[in-house]
């Protein structure tokens, strides 16, 4: 499968991303655990059904030691029993922040207060950014239908 465009060749997108990427890598340095930042990113890819995206957090996340049961069980976390109740709340958290068209409210009042029961004001605001970023990538992936499995851990870094 080829990718519908090629970002890094067409000057304007090119430009634009290399600021976005620069974004996403400053995400890696904010006070949230790297295994919840990945179950998120993996969560929201899966919601938008963004391959390269799943792809790239299954692999930086197993590379960073995460199970493959865990990883597995992402799209069924509520099924689950592998999860703390913090990552829990962060995958509600993502999930509505991602479906707010379906969700028509967004974020409830009960899903934003069972996050901030886990995470201070800092860690939801990097949670807000991260889950806005994820879906931001996945849109760009999918609409020009960016091809998966060739991702290697550390790539971006």
């Amino acid at each position: 499968m080829d990718a519908r465009l090629n970002y890094f060749a067409t000057p304007t997108a090119g430009k634009a991303l290399k600021h976005f990427m620069a974004a996403g890598k400053a995400l890696r340095d904010v006070p949230l655990p790297a295994a919840t930042q990945e179950l998120v990113a993996l969560r929201v890819s899966q919601i938008n059904g963004c391959a390269v995206c799943i792809d790239m957090h299954t692999k930086e996340a197993a590379a960073a030691g995460e199970t493959s049961v865990r990883l597995n069980l992402v799209a069924v976390w509520r099924e689950a029993t592998v999860f703390t109740d913090a990552e829990r709340a962060a995958l509600e958290l993502a999930e509505q922040g991602t479906r707010t068209a379906d969700a028509a409210g967004g974020v409830s009042d009960e899903v934003w207060d069972n996050a901030a029961q886990h995470y201070d004001e800092e860690q939801l605001a990097a949670l807000v950014v991260l889950v806005s970023f994820m879906n931001a990538a996945n849109r760009l992936n999918v609409l020009t239908r960016q091809p998966a499995g060739d991702y290697e851990p550390g790539q971006f870094h």
